[in-house]
């Protein structure tokens, strides 16, 4: 497979970036103050208010920095799978008569930032910013980020001060993982900036309230807020009072940069300027790790693929064209050749040994031959190409290098004839794009879209694409695929309360996804990050997420 001149396309910006550096003004430590510098892949400071935007990266930076959620993630090892564990409920349990009922157990003793308790009150409130139309606190901007993540939750009850009820509109075994989306804000601190908010009816009042808190924010997280300036910078600084006291961070202040070009971010680190980044060029590695940086890794739960549309017309609607499209990638070369080994080939959202794998029949693999004989079949060949549209973007969360790698692909799928056309955005639009679903105007006429995604969940990994009724503007069905055997193992996954019974029916599902083809299945991430040498402590978990908490800086 020929190699994408990626180094050279690149050089301009590095040089720019080399060249500005100076006038960034990064906080340096003083010697009272430790100070973590990390450049972000994403092109703004996520969303602060309490549900971030950019993807899981706005989760990573924004959300678990400064909030909690009723339910976590286990970050804390390196070489165990990450696991949903008690946050600011400390027990779960759904009602036995009726499985659309959950009783959740508050944690006591939990203050916000700005020192006001959190109860079940602080719950009925935040379900309600994002959830109850009519609710004064009601926030559109933040719905799409956070109802599609938990699409069956209707509502809160306060039992008492300490225990909540939650009910979903049917049986759902899914939602104590749902639940780690919903980030816990102040209801008393965005008050506060509503009653003094000026003129304008109560909608007015409410968003600019919103649009006050996301420059003072307050959660319960370990991190603060305390400088924000936007599109250039975030500073958190440690939260002495933070209810877990392993979990108080080791550093005073946490500076986040966006930084959406790669090799703009290695020439960053390896200047000084910042500490840590996100996805460092794979062409620099080497230069990285001879001058003595570190690069962490390790295999997220995580896929980068093409979504399809299905949609009347499509050309992905022949499972012989979505199998070719599979088997002409040779995704060793795109790894080893393009980046420098940091990338897991994908034969589906979860490889062998994962419990939800299964045993699919069409096995991903790269056999070109097999591929042309597929679109020979559906009546492509070197005198006819199929021309495909897909819809990318240049940076963003756990895209990886998009642009080259699209390339990369646009490139082998020519040996198979496909004429790949791409249509290059933003990743902010390309994200809330992925909402509006293939029918919409935003599409611009693409057939498939280039999103990354989670896998940590099922409802992440597999039911937002999957099933029928996640078509937009739902949540990520982007294609509109309607195939009633996922629907039926969707629904028997969903109402399938023990874990063992329940992974079997998710095993299920994978494999029918497969068989299908139901994406272009290219890589897993590894979640590379450049540190510098005095970045001590920390770990990269199997997850999409980390924990900020356990580092520290040597002198």
């Amino acid at each position: 497979m020929r190699m994408i001149g990626y180094v050279a396309r690149q050089t301009a910006a590095a040089v720019f970036m080399l060249t500005t550096a100076s006038t960034l003004a990064l906080p340096q430590s003083a010697s009272a103050e430790t100070v973590l510098r990390i450049g972000m892949t994403a092109a703004d400071v996520p969303r602060t208010l309490g549900q971030p935007d950019q993807g899981f990266e706005g989760n990573r930076f924004t959300g678990l920095t400064m909030y909690d959620a009723l339910t976590m993630w286990d970050l804390s090892s390196a070489t165990k799978a990450s696991v949903v564990i008690p946050g600011l409920a400390t027990e779960w349990a759904v009602n036995d008569a009726d499985k659309t009922k959950w009783t959740f157990k508050l944690r006591p003793g939990v203050s916000f930032h700005d020192g006001a308790p959190f109860n079940a009150d602080a719950v009925v409130w935040n379900v309600e910013k994002v959830l109850k139309q009519d609710a004064p606190q009601f926030d559109a901007s933040q719905v799409g980020v956070t109802a599609s993540r938990m699409p069956t939750l209707i509502s809160a009850k306060k039992i008492d001060d300490m225990t909540v009820e939650l009910t979903t509109k049917e049986p759902d075994s899914f939602l104590p993982i749902n639940l780690t989306n919903l980030f816990m804000a102040s209801p008393s601190k965005w008050q506060a900036l509503y009653e003094k908010a000026q003129g304008g009816d109560a909608k007015a009042k409410s968003q600019a309230a919103w649009a006050s808190f996301a420059k003072d924010a307050s959660g319960t997280g370990p991190w603060k807020m305390s400088k924000f300036t936007p599109r250039e910078r975030l500073e958190l600084i440690k939260n002495d009072k933070y209810w877990d006291t392993a979990r108080v961070p080791h550093v005073d202040r946490l500076v986040l940069l966006p930084m959406p070009e790669a090799n703009a971010r290695t020439a960053a680190l390896l200047s000084g300027q910042v500490d840590w980044i996100e996805a460092p060029a794979p062409d620099a590695v080497k230069e990285i790790t001879a001058r003595g940086f570190k690069i962490e890794k390790n295999e997220q739960p995580h896929v980068w693929p093409w979504q399809f549309s299905r949609v009347e017309g499509s050309p992905w609607n022949d499972i012989r064209v979505r199998r070719a499209a599979n088997l002409c990638i040779d995704r060793e070369g795109l790894r080893d050749g393009l980046l420098a080994g940091l990338m897991v080939p994908a034969t589906g959202t979860f490889e062998p040994g994962h419990p939800w794998r299964g045993k699919p029949e069409f096995q991903i693999k790269y056999d070109l031959p097999a591929a042309q004989k597929l679109m020979k079949e559906a009546g492509f060949g070197p005198s006819k190409k199929l021309s495909v549209k897909v819809q990318t973007s240049a940076s963003g969360s756990g895209q990886m290098l998009p642009l080259p790698m699209n390339e990369y692909l646009q490139q082998a799928l020519a040996e198979c004839y496909f004429d790949v056309k791409l249509d290059v955005i933003e990743w902010n639009t390309l994200f809330t794009n992925w909402r509006r679903g293939t029918k919409d105007p935003s599409a611009n006429g693409a057939n498939a879209t280039n999103v990354t995604y989670a896998a940590m969940d099922p409802f992440f990994a597999m039911v937002r694409f999957l099933q029928s009724s996640m078509a937009p503007p739902v949540s990520n069905n982007w294609g509109y695929i309607n195939n009633p055997k996922f629907d039926a193992l969707v629904t028997k996954a969903r109402t399938t309360f023990d874990a063992s019974l329940r992974d079997e029916a998710l095993a299920e599902l994978h494999a029918a996804s497969v068989d299908d083809a139901a994406f272009l299945y290219v890589a897993h991430d590894v979640g590379p990050r450049a540190l510098s040498p005095k970045v001590k402590g920390f770990v990269q978990p199997k997850s999409w997420f980390v924990d900020f908490s356990p580092v520290t800086l040597a002198p």
